[in-house]
């Protein structure tokens, strides 16, 4: 059993599958608490729900791909069960998590999307940086950044870890605090080796939740 606060079909907003339909399935709860958090809502609530029952609920909107997302998904144990069961109904799965916990017993048919805090989120020191070890070329690592100093920080832990040699790395501005254009042109003018991702879904729809 897992706790769910929602499950919806959308068009993923970040990461390399930008702009693809794609059921999310996002898990209630989170251990932490960042300071630019959109997702408040799912850190309670939600309703119990059985694997074979999210996947049913899944099945129904005939994807390709699924996310799972939160909330922090590692929280609940069940969701590594949950990751695998999807991979074996065959889609194309990714985990959208925190970094804060341990990723190296999920199912490597997931491409984990390994979001590292910032001193900006105000959760810099939950990092788990054994996490970098167990990348591969299928995951990502993505850094939402609230300022110059961010980028600066997140600029010295790409180059100290060779992160680009490990898989893709996305830059994204945190929504509301750093202007778009203020962080592609310190991209460019420092040639760094990532994306730069905006937010497809909040462009189209705004905030708002099953989105």
């Amino acid at each position: 059993m897992l706790r769910i606060t929602e499950i919806f079909y959308s068009l993923q907003g970040e990461t390399s599958r930008v702009g693809l339909p794609t059921v999310f399935i996002r898990l209630t709860g989170c251990p932490l608490r960042c300071r630019y958090c959109d997702t408040s809502y799912a850190f309670s609530g939600g309703q119990t729900m059985s694997i074979a029952a999210i996947l049913d609920e899944v099945a129904a909107f005939a994807p390709r791909y699924v996310t799972v997302t939160g909330g922090e998904p590692l929280a609940q144990s069940n969701c590594r069960v949950m990751l695998t069961s999807l991979c074996d109904a065959g889609y194309s799965v990714s985990l959208e998590t925190s970094g804060a916990l341990d990723i190296s017993q999920v199912d490597r048919r997931v491409s984990r999307i390994l979001d590292i805090k910032t001193p900006g989120s105000g959760e810099v020191d939950k990092n788990r940086w054994q996490n970098l070890d167990d990348l591969t070329a299928h995951d990502e690592v993505k850094f939402v950044l609230c300022d110059q100093a961010d980028y600066h920080w997140a600029m010295q832990i790409l180059q100290d870890f060779k992160l680009d040699a490990r898989c893709p790395v996305l830059f994204s501005p945190s929504h509301h605090e750093l202007k778009p254009a203020e962080l592609a042109n310190w991209i460019l003018q420092d040639r760094l080796p990532v994306r730069m991702q905006l937010q497809l879904h909040k462009l189209l729809w705004g905030e708002c939740a099953g989105k």
